[in-house]
């Protein structure tokens, strides 16, 4: 299963191009998916250079130093080989903006972010189907 996730206000508040605080249950279950055989992608806005600095270089080292493993950043590998279009592929997209994603309000935090209490068990359920 190809999961694609987005960085702020998914695994981390919204503090671009900083790293904001960690949203809760975020890396518990991002690993959890990973340890279940999902593939996950990082699908992010952040990039290196310009005003941002190395914000999508910070991302990385963040979610590899919380022991999370990437199958890819902004890509899927191999997808080339069927299709032009650049919109990466995925099973499921996990993201703060998407419409009807489940959100929550950690006092602190600058914005609305996923709320993995009701969004990590329902993407488990979908991984868990497809084996």
């Amino acid at each position: 299963m190809f999961i694609c996730v987005d960085f702020d206000g998914t695994i981390v508040d919204h503090r671009y191009p900083e790293i904001g605080q960690p949203v809760p249950g975020a890396v518990k279950w991002l690993k959890l998916l990973h340890r279940q055989g999902a593939r996950l992608i990082l699908f992010t806005m952040r990039s290196d250079g310009g005003v941002a600095g190395n914000a999508l270089t910070d991302a990385l080292d963040y979610l590899r130093s919380e022991g999370v493993a990437l199958f890819a950043v902004n890509e899927n590998p191999g997808q080339q080989e069927w299709t032009s279009s650049p919109k990466v592929y995925a099973d499921v997209y996990i993201d703060d903006s998407a419409f009807g994603c489940p959100l929550i309000r950690p006092t602190g935090f600058a914005r609305p972010c996923v709320d993995w209490n009701e969004v990590g068990p329902a993407v488990e359920h979908m991984c868990l189907s497809r084996r």
